[in-house]
């Protein structure tokens, strides 16, 4: 539940412009603009005005829950915090050995599912409808109804895409949202030749059709040029898992940063070491921390992840239509990383393609249907997990007493290595689309593309689809409302008189 919607003016006497809820995301949250004496934008703030207390309930609860507590942190990627935390308590049962490669290859199929049916939900359903239709095409049309009006083909696409990749889920854990599966220590069920041979069934058509998507993804970015490479384009570092021979790598992997001119920052570092590469920076008008590399401070050290930072990073992918469409997008780059936003559709495209490829592979691997599932040995008191989430690098942090109770957890998930990167990106596009004057809701979207380009989970909580309310407010030197717009649940805009609003003073909230 978000906060209602609170403004004041800037004790500078700046103007402050807020946005609330932003949609077509996962979760809520607000956006506020500072605006300076000549009504350009001065500062840019993404508020994440929830808060979810996953770190603190879990503790006193034993270390075998944790995996299935986790997944509830979300409705869209519960695998990815099913197989974090199992990763991490791993270290709790098998100590510093590895669980078995048919447990392994289970985990990395479900893996590739998940993130197949995530990218695909994401942009066919929340992307699509800005980038084919434009960013200005009327409310009631610009959402996934519209695409299945219009390109139903590609609409119905999106939907067995992602049909497919919950059905793997389903197979392998029992259930599409919230199954288990993947425990500490291995898998708790083995895949059945008759269950492989239905996942083999459909793999072709499914890598296929994100073939298809893929193009169209390129093609669309490539047409919108040179403003949809303008458009939140600003130099950063990336960071993602990489294998020892600098392999795209989505399960497992070392952690490898590079600039912004694609020059190493570091490589290969062991992500039991990330405390001492990564520290988390809080700050009082948000929920939501902002990571940055310890050795260069929160100015110079920030980073992106996610679909693009793979792309960016990675020296190959494994499977050959994935690294064939990594080179294409690097050459677009001039081989150094590409830094505008909206061309993380498509590496998010290039990304869904290679777990297509992935999971063809991995099904036609005789280890996927071995019954050597569970590994002992000697445990330790400490373990960390880290994948490569459908939005980038996600960290689970345990330790457990001697009464195998969780006593410390922190996590750090893909949008929060994205927080100083989306508010730049917010203001980026407020500094170029925004001209001091009048709100529109061309505005308001151009800003939401710009966040949703990321595909944020707010809240790591469930994508919320359709139509939502967002309100804007200008505000005056003297903290006066200038103007205010309303989009209300069915797309429609009503522009009330301002001189019946009410201004609260004590926003922002302090955050815990």
């Amino acid at each position: 539940m978000s906060h209602p919607l609170e403004t004041a003016s800037d004790p500078a006497g700046l103007n402050r412009v807020v946005i609330e809820p932003v949609s077509r995301v996962e979760g809520h949250g607000k956006v506020t603009l500072l605006l300076d004496e000549h009504r350009k934008v001065h500062q840019a703030r993404l508020h994440i005005v929830e808060f979810r207390g996953f770190e603190r309930f879990i503790q006193g609860r034993p270390y075998w829950e944790v995996p299935t507590l986790v997944q509830r942190l979300c409705g869209i990627c519960p695998v990815s915090h099913l197989l974090a935390a199992s990763k991490a308590c791993d270290a709790f049962v098998i100590g510093n050995g590895r669980i078995t490669p048919t447990a392994e290859k289970l985990r990395r199929l479900l893996h590739f599912a998940q993130v197949l049916q995530s990218n695909a939900l994401h942009f066919f359903h929340l992307a699509s409808p800005d980038l084919l239709f434009g960013f200005d095409d009327a409310v009631a049309h610009r959402n996934i109804v519209g695409v299945l009006q219009d390109e139903r083909e590609l609409g119905l696409q999106g939907i067995r895409i992602r049909k497919y990749g919950q059905q793997v889920i389903q197979i392998l854990t029992g259930k599409r949202v919230h199954g288990t599966g993947s425990v500490p220590g291995g898998f708790n069920k083995a895949l059945s030749r008759e269950d492989r041979d239905r996942m083999r069934a459909d793999i072709d058509q499914i890598t296929q059709w994100c073939a298809s998507a893929l193009t169209l993804a390129r093609d669309l970015f490539l047409a919108g040029q040179p403003e949809q490479g303008r458009f939140a384009n600003f130099p950063s570092g990336f960071m993602s898992l990489v294998r020892p021979d600098g392999a795209a790598d989505l399960y497992d992997g070392a952690l490898r940063v590079k600039d912004a001119q694609g020059q190493l920052i570091v490589d290969q570092v062991d992500v039991h070491d990330y405390q001492q590469l990564i520290v988390e920076e809080v700050k009082p008008w948000t929920y939501m921390k902002f990571p940055h590399l310890r050795a260069l401070g929160p100015e110079h050290g920030w980073y992106r992840v996610g679909p693009m930072a793979r792309v960016n990073n990675a020296s190959y992918f494994d499977t050959p239509l994935a690294e064939a469409a990594r080179a294409e997008f690097m050459a677009w780059g001039d081989g150094k990383p590409v830094g505008a936003s909206l061309a993380q559709h498509w590496a998010r495209l290039i990304d869904t393609l290679h777990c297509a490829e992935g999971i063809a592979r991995l099904l036609d691997d005789p280890d996927i249907c071995g019954t050597d599932l569970m590994t002992t040995g000697t445990p330790l008191r400490e373990g960390i997990g880290v994948i490569e989430a459908p939005r980038g690098t996600l960290l689970h942090h345990y330790r457990v007493g001697d009464d195998d109770l969780i006593e410390y957890a922190n996590l750090i998930v893909s949008t929060t290595h994205n927080n100083t990167a989306m508010n730049e990106a917010v203001r980026s596009v407020a500094a170029q689309y925004f001209d001091g004057r009048e709100i529109t809701e061309g505005l308001l979207n151009h800003i939401e593309v710009a966040i949703r380009a990321y595909d944020p989970c707010l809240s790591c909580a469930t994508h919320a689809v359709g139509k939502m309310p967002l309100r804007i407010e200008v505000l005056a030197a003297d903290g006066s409302l200038a103007d205010v717009l309303l989009k209300h649940e069915d797309g429609t805009l009503e522009r009330p008189d301002v001189n019946a609003q009410t201004v609260a003073s004590n926003w922002p909230p302090t955050a815990a």
